[in-house]
């Protein structure tokens, strides 16, 4: 069933995509319900995350569309509330610079390795890292009366930099030994 001619895939992407907003005004709202409410909305948006690849892949319903827009996607719900809660000095600066610059830095790969034909699937890493980043902005979400957590958070954090630092690296040397793969 392909609703709206997208398929529930990239609808679910959509829905990613819409969640942002909503996200930055909790974060930037800052109450303890807004950050509670933040945290709520961004497990959803997380889960979202392996559910349209998942059912992509389950129902063979991958589309150009959706391997520009699901990535696209994810690079927002990440990089949206970590510069939201940066500006808020809420998130380290060091780690939110990391984070979108590596986000930037791999879209714009794609974007070129697409423009001359090859593609570049997301890597058992590149999840990983993900998985890492999420749990991490997760816990910087919640609000500071929920300090028990936050040591283990900046723990989390720590790997998820270093994640993404690490994938980043494999995407660039994958990039520049990927034979042609897509019809230019």
């Amino acid at each position: 069933m392909s609703p709206f001619g997208l398929g529930w895939p990239n609808l679910i992407s959509i829905f990613r995509v819409t969640l942002v907003p909503l996200l930055v005004w909790l974060v930037a709202e800052g109450s303890r319900a807004a950050s509670f409410a933040a945290a709520a909305v961004f497990v959803v948006g997380a889960v979202t995350d392996g559910l349209d690849g998942y059912i992509a892949r389950r129902y063979d319903s991958v589309t150009r569309t959706g391997q520009w827009l699901d990535p696209l996607s994810d690079k927002l719900f990440v990089s949206s509330p970590v510069v939201a809660l940066t500006v808020l000095d809420r998130f380290p600066l060091w780690a939110a610079v990391v984070i979108v610059v590596r986000e930037i830095a791999v879209s714009l790969l794609r974007a070129v390795l697409g423009t001359r034909g090859r593609a570049m699937p997301a890597s058992v890493l590149g999840k990983v890292k993900t998985g890492a980043q999420l749990l991490a902005i997760l816990v910087y979400l919640l609000p500071d009366a929920v300090d028990a957590i936050r040591p283990a958070g900046e723990v989390v954090l720590v790997a998820a930099v270093v994640l993404t630092v690490w994938s980043g690296i494999d995407y660039a040397m994958k990039a520049m030994r990927t034979p042609r793969t897509v019809a230019s």
